[in-house]
């Protein structure tokens, strides 16, 4: 499994880790992942995803799972939001 949030597309950095001697190694910069279950209203049913703290964070600030993947582009998200996008947009169209 990548190291990469489902519904941003945070992933991995490089970078140099510096010492006092201001030699440079490298190092990488890894995403705060999180296992999480998140609850959509229109699907009526929960959903697991591996996102990170800023994204988990991000979701709540918006309104919830479905407000998030609405206005979220379809290139960060991964292959399984893409597919829980679509279903809630048929499930929205279909009640309107």
């Amino acid at each position: 499994m990548s190291r990469r949030c489902e519904l941003t597309g945070k992933a991995v950095l490089s970078g140099h880790l510096v010492s006092h001697s201001n030699r440079k190694t490298k190092r990488k910069f890894l995403p705060n992942l999180c296992n999480v279950t998140l609850q959509s209203d229109t699907l009526q049913r929960s959903v697991r995803l591996r996102v990170s703290a800023n994204a988990l964070r991000s979701v709540e600030h918006r309104g919830g799972l479905d407000a998030f993947l609405a206005k979220a582009s379809d290139t960060e998200l991964s292959s399984n939001a893409r597919t829980i996008k679509r279903e809630i947009e048929k499930k929205l169209a279909a009640a309107s």
